[in-house]
């Protein structure tokens, strides 16, 4: 049941965010075209009725958290939406590292569940952290390059405009792939892992790296989709690995 009770309370929260984005950013949503058909930008909803949506749906989900499950998780949410929405999201017209900012609050949820299941943080959680907010560097490198046209015109600045885009493009993709798959072993480095979950993490880890370095020296669009593909397998992989790990807390 808290199992339950976690994961609506942060789905309520996070469709408040994510209506309270669409609000926010409806006139940037309508010049891209991966973005245009979203119901605000496209009209279908009011803009002021989405606010009221969003809003309304993050209370609600910050109030069952608050109840059914603690207020560490509860808090958490919250600071995931204050950040994600009122900093990580303006920063997107100002600098490429708002990535960076980003991926604190995208980083989030394994550390409300952890809140929600132990109400404090354990040194492992930070591992499980460690790991989401690595993927996302690679994971939101190939949707920025196979989107670039997109973004440059509705005035986000995800990717730099200058030489240093190409050096840009390594970090974010292939050096952040090494560190993802270096912080995976960390358990099993310090022998909190078994057998089978070292040689699972290095051999997806290492899967994922290729594809990484591939849109690093590649750039392209195909490189992008394949790793786009390889992210989206990556994540849920080597959770399920953490599942299966009986050492593991």
């Amino acid at each position: 049941m808290l199992a339950f009770n976690t994961l609506l309370g942060t789905l309520l929260v996070a469709g408040g965010t994510a209506t309270l984005n669409q609000a926010l950013e409806f006139s940037f949503d309508q010049q891209m075209r991966r973005t245009s058909r979203r119901p605000v930008a496209a009209g279908r909803i009011q803009r002021s009725h989405a606010f009221v949506f969003g809003v309304t749906l993050a209370l609600a989900g910050a109030a069952y958290l608050r109840i059914e499950v603690n207020g560490l998780a509860c808090l958490l949410a919250i600071i995931t939406l204050a950040t994600y929405l009122f900093v990580y999201t303006p920063l997107k017209r100002v600098t490429p590292l708002c990535i960076l900012v980003g991926a604190f609050p995208g980083a989030m949820p394994p550390l409300i569940g952890w809140a929600a299941a132990r109400g404090r943080f354990d040194p492992e959680v930070w591992v499980l952290y460690g790991i989401v907010f690595l993927w996302q560097f690679p994971h939101f490198m190939a949707i920025a390059w196979m989107y670039r046209e997109d973004y440059a015109r509705a005035g986000y600045l995800v990717l730099p405009l200058n030489e240093q885009r190409d050096r840009y493009v390594i970090w974010q993709s292939f050096v952040a792939s090494l560190a993802l798959l270096a912080v995976s072993l960390v358990p099993a480095i310090y022998e909190k892992s078994s057998l089978v979950y070292f040689a699972g993490a290095l051999m997806i880890g290492t899967i994922f790296s290729f594809y990484s370095a591939r849109l690093a020296f590649r750039k392209s669009n195909a490189s992008a989709r394949k790793l786009l593909v390889a992210s989206i397998l990556y994540l849920p992989a080597i959770f399920i690995l953490k599942m299966l790990d009986r050492k593991w807390p």
